[in-house]
C-alpha cells in the first residue's frame, strides 16, 4: 500500500470518525439546537466525497511521518487504527471539532470593535440631504469618499451622486465606468481620496438594509472588508435631528458558530436603541450597526451658524406688491367667510337650548377666535408694510434733496464766475 492510498483511508476514516461523533450529538441534543450541528455533518460529509488528501486541518490530527499524535497532554500515542485515532481525538482532546470543521482554510483575522465610528463631515452630510430630497420619492444613492484612518475610525471628506435610482426599497447595482470617470476627475480636483462606501435614501420608511442592499453591500465588502453602507431617511430628518444610520455586513461564518460578530476593548460610543423595523429587517442578524459622529473645524462650525444668522436689515426689505396684495386679499375673502360663519353661529344659538348647545359645536372651528387672529394679522401686516414704505421714503428724500442744493450751489458758482468775466470783459 503506497502513502496516497495510505493517506486517503486516512481521511476517509476521519471524516468517517466525525460523522459518526455527530451523528450520536444529534441523538443527545435538543431538538431546537440541532440545526448547527446538522449543518456541520453536511459539510463533513460534502469534505469526504470532494476533498483530496488529507486537509490542513487535520495536520494536528494525523502526524504523517508517525510521530506520536498531537495530543495536548502529549502522552496519547498514535493508534493503529485510524478510526480509534479520530475517537481519540475527538472525546479524549475535548476539542470543539465543529469550530474547526467550520473554519476549514481561514486564518486567524482581527475582529472589528465595536468602539469603531464613521466620522462624516458637514459638507458629506449636506449633500446627502439634498440629493436625497432632491430624489423623493425615488431612492437615490451615491459613494463616499474618505479614508481608514485607524482600526476605530473611518473618515468620510465628500461624496458624489451616481445615476441610480430604485422604485421601492432598493437601489440598482453600481455603475463601474461612471465611477471610473467621477474618480479621475475628482482626482484633478485636488481629491485623492478613495471609496469607503456608499450611501442610498429610505424617503419615509427609516435606516435598515433590504436583500438587495445586502447583495449591493456584499460587493463592496469583496473590494474593501471595512466598507460601509450609510442609510440616510430625507423625510423624517428635520432641523437638529437626522435620521441616519451607517452598517456592516455580519460574517456567515460566525453566526454559524454563534459568535459575536465585534469584539468589545473600550467603553468609547453608545448603543442607539434601533427601530422595531430593522429588527424585523435583519438588523443584528445579517448585519449590525455603526457609530456616527460629525467632526467640525472652528471654521466650518462658523460658517453653518451664519447661515441662518438673521441681521436688523431684513425687517426693512420691502416685499413684492404683487405678493403681498394678493395675501391681503385671501386674508380679506378668509374673515368675510368667518364672519358670515360666525353671523350663522349666533342665530343658532338663539333658537337651540343649552343641551344641544353642548354637542353642536363640539369638534368645529369657531369662527370667532379666527376673526380675531386673521384681523389682527392682517392689521400688523399693512401696518409694517406702510412703516417701511415711509422709512424707505423718508430714506431717499435727503439724498434727492442734497443732490438738487449741490446743483443748485454749482449753477449759482457757474453764473456767477459767468457774470464775474462779462463784468471784467466790459471793464476792459
Amino acid at each position: 500500500m503506497d502513502a496516497r492510498e495510505r493517506d486517503a483511508r486516512e481521511r476517509d476514516a476521519c471524516f468517517r470518525g466525525i460523522g459518526v461523533w455527530l451523528q450520536g450529538e444529534l441523538r443527545n441534543t435538543p431538538r431546537h439546537r440541532r440545526r448547527r450541528l446538522q449543518t456541520c455533518l453536511q459539510i463533513c460529509q460534502w469534505l469526504r466525497k470532494k476533498t483530496r488528501g488529507p486537509p490542513p486541518w487535520l495536520n494536528h490530527l494525523l502526524d504523517q511521518e508517525g510521530a506520536p499524535f498531537a495530543h495536548p497532554s502529549g502522552t496519547c500515542p498514535r493508534p493503529a487504527w485510524p478510526q480509534t485515532c479520530c475517537d481519540c481525538c475527538i472525546h479524549d482532546t475535548k476539542r470543539d471539532c465543529v469550530h474547526r470543521v467550520l473554519m476549514f482554510g481561514s486564518k486567524d483575522t482581527n475582529i472589528i470593535d465595536n468602539a469603531e465610528t464613521v466620522y462624516i463631515s458637514s459638507l458629506a452630510l449636506l449633500k446627502m440631504l439634498r440629493h436625497g430630497r432632491a430624489g423623493v420619492p425615488m431612492e437615490v444613492m451615491g459613494l463616499m469618499l474618505g479614508e481608514f484612518v485607524d482600526d476605530y475610525t473611518v473618515r468620510v471628506v465628500d461624496v458624489f451622486a451616481m445615476p441610480q435610482s430604485g422604485t421601492g426599497v432598493s437601489v440598482e447595482a453600481v455603475d463601474p465606468v461612471f465611477q471610473t470617470k467621477m474618480m479621475d476627475m475628482l482626482r484633478q480636483t485636488g481629491r485623492p481620496e478613495t471609496v469607503v462606501g456608499w450611501y442610498h435614501s429610505h424617503p419615509g420608511f427609516g435606516c435598515w438594509l433590504s436583500s438587495v442592499d445586502i447583495n449591493t453591500q456584499q460587493s463592496f465588502e469583496q473590494l474593501t472588508p471595512r466598507a460601509v453602507a450609510v442609510v440616510i431617511d430625507p423625510i423624517q430628518s428635520v432641523k437638529g435631528k437626522v435620521v441616519i444610520d451607517a452598517f456592516r455586513l455580519i460574517n456567515p461564518q460566525t453566526l454559524m458558530l454563534g459568535q459575536e460578530p465585534r469584539q468589545t476593548t473600550s467603553n468609547l460610543g453608545h448603543l442607539n436603541k434601533p427601530s422595531i423595523q430593522a429588527l424585523i429587517h435583519g438588523l443584528n442578524r445579517h448585519y449590525y450597526s455603526i457609530g456616527i459622529g460629525y467632526r467640525k473645524s472652528a471654521l466650518e462650525e462658523g460658517m453653518l451658524m451664519n447661515l441662518h444668522k438673521t441681521v436688523w436689515t431684513e425687517a426693512l426689505t420691502m416685499p413684492d406688491f404683487a405678493t403681498e396684495g394678493q395675501r391681503n386679499e385671501a386674508n380679506l375673502k378668509k374673515l368675510v367667510s368667518l364672519a358670515e360663519g360666525y353671523e350663522k353661529r349666533v342665530k343658532e344659538e338663539t333658537e337651540l337650548t343649552k343641551e344641544q348647545l353642548r354637542t353642536r359645536y363640539v369638534g368645529k372651528v369657531d369662527p370667532k377666535k379666527h376673526i380675531e387672529t386673521v384681523g389682527q394679522e392682517l392689521i400688523e401686516d399693512n401696518i409694517v408694510s406702510v412703516s417701511r414704505q415711509m422709512i424707505d421714503k423718508e430714506a431717499s428724500v435727503p439724498a434727492a434733496s442734497s443732490d438738487g442744493l449741490d446743483n443748485g450751489k454749482a449753477n449759482g458758482a457757474s453764473n456767477g464766475h459767468a457774470s464775474g468775466g462779462d463784468a471784467m470783459d466790459e471793464d476792459l
